[in-house]
C-alpha cells in the first residue's frame, strides 16, 4: 500500500446534515505544539511545519478538520494556523469546531461556559477561522447534568445562521436524546477506539441507527490520550498490520472504519509521514479473520 498516493476518497463519505465528507479527516490538536497536547508548558510547533501538514492533508483529499479554540500553545493556535494554510477555504472544506470549556491565555482550563457565555465562544471561532458562520459546532461537556440550556444556546444561534450543524461531545445516550428534541444532531464526538472504552460500543450502533455520525477521538492514542501513542503497541495487532504491510497506527484506523458507515475517523498529526500513514489508512480493507480478532482484543479494553 503506497501511503502516498492514496487519499481520503478510499475512506467513503458520510452526510454531516447536508455536508459531505470523507470518514478520514484530521483532527487539529496536535498542530499548536510538539509532545503533549493541552497543558500549559506546551512546546510550540514550528510553524511551517503546520501549515504545510495543513495543506498537505487537504491535498490528500482530506475534507473534514476537526478543531477548537482552546487548541493552542503558547505561540500557536490550531484555528489561527488552520486559517493562515487554508484561506480562502476550498468548497467542499467541513471545519468542525467545540465549545464547552475554555481555557485562559495561560493554558489553564477555565469553568464550564454557561448558556450565556457559548455566544463568545463561538464568535472567538469565528474570528480565528475567519468565517461568518461555522459549519459544525459540538457541544463539549462533562458530567451527566442536563445539557438542555447550553445546547438551546447553541440551537439559537444555528438559527442565527452562525452555525450550520450542530453536534455533541463527550455525552451519553441520554444526552444525545435530549439534544434532539431541541434541534438536530449531525455528530457525536467520544473517546473510542481499539481497546478503548468497549462500553461505548451499544452508543456507536445507536448513532448509525439515528443516522448520527459518530468521531471518535483518540483512537490512535488509546491510553496515552493527548500525550500521544506509546512507542509499542498490542503484539497482536502488530501481527495484523505486519500481515498488511502497514503499521498498527493504520489497523488501529481501519478497524475504527470498519464499526459502521456513519463511523468518521479524524487522526491528528503534526508529521507529513504520520499524515500520509493515517489517510492511506482509509484504504485497508481488514479480513474477517483480522476483524474477529480485534473485536475480542477490544473486548478485553487493552
Amino acid at each position: 500500500m503506497n501511503s502516498q498516493t492514496i487519499t481520503a476518497a478510499a475512506s467513503g463519505t458520510w452526510k454531516l446534515g447536508d455536508l459531505t465528507v470523507n470518514r478520514l479527516g484530521f483532527g487539529a490538536m496536535r498542530l499548536p505544539q510538539t509532545g503533549e497536547a493541552l497543558v500549559a508548558d506546551a512546546v510550540p510547533r514550528d510553524r511551517d511545519q503546520a501549515i504545510s501538514v495543513l495543506r498537505r492533508a487537504v491535498e490528500l483529499g482530506v475534507n473534514h478538520i476537526d478543531t477548537a479554540a482552546f487548541y493552542f500553545s503558547a505561540l500557536r493556535s490550531a484555528n489561527e494556523l488552520i486559517n493562515r494554510a487554508l484561506a480562502p477555504y476550498p468548497e467542499d472544506l467541513v471545519i468542525t469546531t467545540k465549545v464547552g470549556q475554555p481555557r485562559d491565555p495561560s493554558g489553564a482550563w477555565l469553568p464550564h461556559a454557561t448558556p450565556e457565555q457559548l455566544r463568545g465562544l463561538v464568535e472567538e471561532n469565528l474570528r480565528q477561522l475567519g468565517r461568518d458562520h461555522l459549519d459544525v459546532v459540538n457541544l463539549r461537556i462533562t458530567g451527566t447534568d442536563s445539557i438542555a440550556e447550553r445546547f438551546g444556546a447553541l440551537a439559537e444561534l444555528r438559527e442565527a445562521g452562525l452555525i450550520r450543524h450542530l453536534g455533541l461531545s463527550n455525552v451519553t445516550p441520554a444526552h444525545l436524546a435530549e439534544a434532539r428534541t431541541i434541534a438536530p444532531v449531525v455528530c457525536v464526538q467520544n473517546m473510542y477506539g481499539l481497546g478503548v472504552r468497549p462500553d461505548q460500543d451499544a452508543f456507536v450502533h445507536s448513532c448509525g441507527e439515528q443516522g448520527v455520525a459518530f468521531v471518535p477521538f483518540y483512537a490512535i492514542a488509546a491510553s496515552g490520550r493527548q500525550a500521544g501513542a506509546g512507542d509499542g503497541d498490542h503484539p497482536e495487532i502488530v501481527a495484523v498490520a505486519q500481515a498488511h504491510g502497514v503499521g498498527p497506527a493504520q489497523v488501529r484506523i481501519a478497524w475504527t472504519l470498519h464499526r459502521g458507515p456513519h463511523v468518521l475517523a479524524i487522526p491528528g498529526t503534526g508529521n507529513p509521514d504520520h499524515l500520509a500513514s493515517n489517510v492511506a489508512a482509509g484504504a485497508l480493507r481488514l479480513t474477517e479473520a483480522d476483524l474477529t480478532l480485534l473485536d475480542s482484543l477490544h473486548s478485553q479494553k487493552l
